[in-house]
Formats: structure tokens, sequence, C-alpha cells
């Protein structure tokens, strides 16, 4: 059937919306999210748009790549339109069954009881909320959804991709060391341990605090903050939010204590940092593949440390 002119005027206004916010110098959110507020047919119609950009993208970039073995995955079924973030996250899920033990569970509302999700090292779960929303759990990370809340989560360790299904009139909401990030139709990444919490967004919009500082991250942005301390906020690069789905740790300045935490999270190995060199930073891309033994065997020159193994696993230490 063909759309009538009010249906393409929102379809063309969607295509130029879902050009403009994936700009990493877009900085139009009210705009934006006036325009989603307006009617409820503006947040399909710009979901619908985000994928056929994504689409797109990918073929182009298939043109110029060598063909690859087909890698086939069964899709969930679900007769809603296809919602914000679905191709990359699916992408992302056939990546981290390569890399790690991976599982997927649907949660749905109802029964009111909290529901508490633990990983361990090296073990990742991808969990799809009664909306649509959906959560890549990875390892070593503890998360607790609640059946009356289904758009709502709460990282208490560990790390967690979020892809959130907008809806202005039930917003989600993460909480992760007593702050509270809210969304705008949005993909992001949440790690939380040792006292810190970090936020990195690559879609939409999280707004950090919304009650408090009301601090907005587009994409592009991301937000460190240390208990009791004031937030810090910084640029990331758009594709390395979330790069441990796809087997890539991206660093500016972490300390080689942090490094050592990412490493035992995502390969299910013990991983430490001596004192020595556990405030070191650290700057660059570690990549997990090849297997552990060659993954902590090129660490040493990456890292300019000393990779020891012993029974409880690998330290990172000084060189002799």
């Amino acid at each position: 059937m063909a759309m009538n002119i009010s249906d393409q005027r929102i379809s063309d206004e969607a295509a130029l919306w879902a050009v403009r916010t994936r700009d990493s110098d877009f900085a139009d959110w009210d705009g934006f999210i006036a325009w989603l507020e307006a009617d409820p047919a503006h947040n399909i119609a710009y979901e619908r748009a985000l994928l056929a950009a994504e689409d797109a993208a990918a073929l182009l970039a298939t043109v110029a790549a060598p063909a690859a073995a087909p890698v086939s995955l069964p899709e969930p079924a679900n007769d809603e339109p296809a919602r914000i973030g679905r191709r990359r996250l699916l992408g992302g899920m056939v990546a981290a069954s390569l890399l790690a033990v991976t599982t997927y569970a649907v949660l749905q509302p109802g029964g009111g009881a909290l529901e508490t999700v633990r990983t361990e090292p090296g073990q990742r779960r991808t969990i799809e909320l009664a909306d649509g929303s959906r959560i890549a759990i990875n390892g070593g990370t503890t998360l607790v959804t609640d059946r009356d809340r289904p758009r709502f989560a709460r990282l208490d360790s560990g790390e967690a991709a979020f892809f959130v299904v907008h809806n202005t009139r039930d917003p989600f909401v993460v909480e992760a060391g007593g702050a509270t990030l809210q969304d705008a139709g949005t993909a992001f990444n949440v790690r939380r341990g040792g006292g810190r919490t970090e936020v990195a967004v690559s879609e939409g919009l999280v707004i950090y605090n919304p009650a408090a500082e009301a601090v907005r991250l587009p994409p592009g942005r991301q937000l460190r903050v240390t208990d009791g301390r004031a937030p810090v906020v910084g640029e990331v690069a758009v594709d390395s939010v979330a790069g441990w789905r796809s087997g890539r740790l991206f660093y500016d300045g972490a300390s080689l204590a942090d490094v050592a935490a990412d490493l035992q999270r995502n390969t299910g190995m013990r991983v430490s940092a001596a004192p020595a060199v556990a405030g070191r930073p650290f700057t660059g891309v570690i990549t997990l593949e090849g297997g552990n033994d060659r993954l902590f065997a090129r660490l040493g020159p990456l890292l300019g440390v000393d990779v020891q193994r012993n029974d409880q696993g690998w330290t990172l230490t000084n060189k002799p």
C-alpha cells in the first residue's frame, strides 16, 4: 500500500533525524526528543530509519570486503517493529559466541520478585526484557531486574551493554553505585567496580542523575565517577563503546589494575596486577583472539610489563 502524505512526511523526517543523530557532532538533542514525543509514530519511523541506515552501511562495507563463510544465528520471534540497535546487538552476539560462553533468555513482568543475573568470569549472557529492550551482560557481572518494573535494571558490579526501546512516558532507568541513568532511546555501556562507575554512549542520549546533576551524554561521550566525588565527562570513540562484545578492549589512560580486572572478566582466567605496576596507565587496544595463551604471550610487550603465569592464573609485574 502506498504511503499517504502524512506518512511520507514522517518517514522523510525520520530519515533526516537518523542521519543527524549518527553524527558524533550532533547537538540538537532537545529538538530530537521533542520530535519523538510529538507523535508515537515518530519513534517507530525513526527506529526503521536507523535500521535502514545500518543495513546500507553494512552493504557498502561488504563491497570491498572479502567474502566470508556465512554465520547463521536464530533470531527470536518478534512481531513488533524492529528496535533501536537490534542489528548491532545481534552482530555482537555472534562475535561474543566465538569468544565466550553465551546464554540468552527472555524476562517477562509479573510475580513481583527481583531477579538477579550473575555471570562468571569468561561467561556472557543476553537477556530480553518484555518491552523489547535488551541487555548484554559481560563476565563477572551481577545485575538485578524487577519483574514489576520491566524498564529498570541495577548493575551491582561488572559490565553490561544496554539497548533500550524509547518510551517517553516510562523512561528506562539503570542504577549503578547509587547513581541513576535515564535513557532517551539509547545504546550505552556501563561498568561498575572498585567504587567507580563508568558510562559510555554509542547511540541516543543518557541522562546521569536527572534529579540532581542532570548530565546529558550524547553519542561519543562518557562519564566516569568515583563514589563521593563529582563526575568527570570526556570523549570516547563511538565504535569503542562495548567493544568487549566484538573482542576488543579499548583504553585511554586506564590503570593496569583496571586492565587486569577487564582481562579476568573477559577471559575467565584469574588476572592481577602487582602493586608496583597496578597504577601504571595504559592507552591502547587489546584484542581478545587466538586463545588465552597467545593473548597473554603478547600482553607483555603491549603493556610494557612482564606477564607471569602461576597456579592462580596470571600476574602483571615489572620487567626483570
